[in-house]
């Protein structure tokens, strides 16, 4: 009888709704969300990040497949999750019938300049799934969003030592490049495309690593679009005449330096082509993430060779060991930059 009880008492609490309580998101919006979280989807690929560095066993799906050399740097959890896409970025873009076939309690949504938010909550609004904003527009962003996600599930320890450690590579980074005249500061193109034909503007979050770092970004121009990669002629690059090139296009990086096409610029004649690394997350951009705060780190010490202080491995290895919990040796974090 007692056991026939007790069954009876614990279907009884099942059936009640879960606790709630109200919380407010990054753009004042008051939303009710459940006491307990424990399942979270990220409804854009920086925000897939976050979760990756702050709460990964609270991740219900991934913004985008990772690739074989990534592979190393994910959780076993996290490579078996299914890449549920989300309302920006690569990836299947979100539907109702994704969203709630992963179950999650919450959903974050990715604030920025070019967000439609009314849509974005529409959207969820759908599902039921309460979509709180969390804003991500600039690497200075980043503490707060880390502290307020950090709070929300209960991460806060975790949360601090991350926001520090970005608010502290962001001062190191302010005080070395404010010692730098402008007209000393190398001229930089950031090369997308198969082709390196597609570029952003020196306004745009896909290339603010360039200028945490105390490069001139060639492409001045305000943000126009979420996704950039604006178009431009070889024979403007010529014009621009960059001293210094970045690209994460491997291909691109691999041909351009034999092409005699683009022997015209000096970044090609003086061997300064320069090959972010993409691991676990793109060091610069594709996604604009946390990951700017290693990348530009590592940008200074290219720009810079001899002034900036980069230790490659020691550098790297503490930085992937307080994000992501992992502690590749020096033979891994080499082939990061292969």
């Amino acid at each position: 009888m007692k056991r026939q009880l007790a069954a009876a008492l614990l279907a009884l609490l099942a059936a009640l709704p879960a606790a709630a309580r109200e919380v407010t998101d990054m753009n004042g919006r008051r939303v009710e969300v459940p006491e307990r979280i424990d399942r979270v989807f990220a409804a854009a690929p920086p925000l897939s990040v976050l979760l990756h560095a702050l709460a990964p066993d609270k991740m219900v799906a991934l913004s985008f497949a990772v690739a074989e050399p990534g592979k190393a740097f994910f959780p076993p959890r996290l490579l078996a999750l299914p890449v549920g896409g989300g309302s920006f970025g690569s990836g299947a873009q979100m539907n109702a019938e994704t969203v709630l076939g992963l179950r999650p309690d919450i959903a974050l949504a990715w604030q920025n300049a070019f967000a439609d938010r009314q849509k974005i909550s529409d959207a969820f609004a759908r599902t039921g799934v309460p979509v709180l904003f969390v804003k991500l527009d600039r690497l200075a962003d980043w503490p707060a969003a880390l502290r307020y996600t950090g709070r929300l599930l209960g991460r806060e320890q975790t949360a601090e030592a991350q926001a520090r450690y970005i608010e502290q590579a962001l001062a190191r980074l302010a005080n070395f490049v404010d010692a730098v005249p402008e007209a000393k500061r190398p001229r930089v193109y950031y090369a997308e495309g198969p082709d390196g034909l597609a570029t952003d503007c020196n306004r745009s979050f896909h290339t603010e690593a360039i200028e945490l770092a105390g490069g001139y970004n060639v492409y001045r121009c305000m943000q126009k679009s979420i996704m950039g990669m604006e178009r431009i002629s070889l024979e403007q690059v010529i014009a621009l005449d960059p001293e210094v090139i970045v690209t994460h296009e491997r291909n691109f990086f691999a041909e351009v330096r034999r092409d005699p096409r683009w022997q015209q610029i000096s970044a090609i004649r003086n061997g300064r082509v320069h090959l972010v690394p993409k691991w676990p997350h793109n060091w610069m951009d594709r996604p604009p993430s946390l990951m700017r705060a290693l990348g530009a780190q590592w940008l200074a010490s290219v720009f810079y060779p001899g002034d900036f202080r980069f230790a490659r491995h020691a550098d790297t290895r503490a930085f992937l060991q307080l994000f992501f919990a992992v502690a590749p040796d020096d033979a891994q974090i080499d082939r990061l930059f292969e």
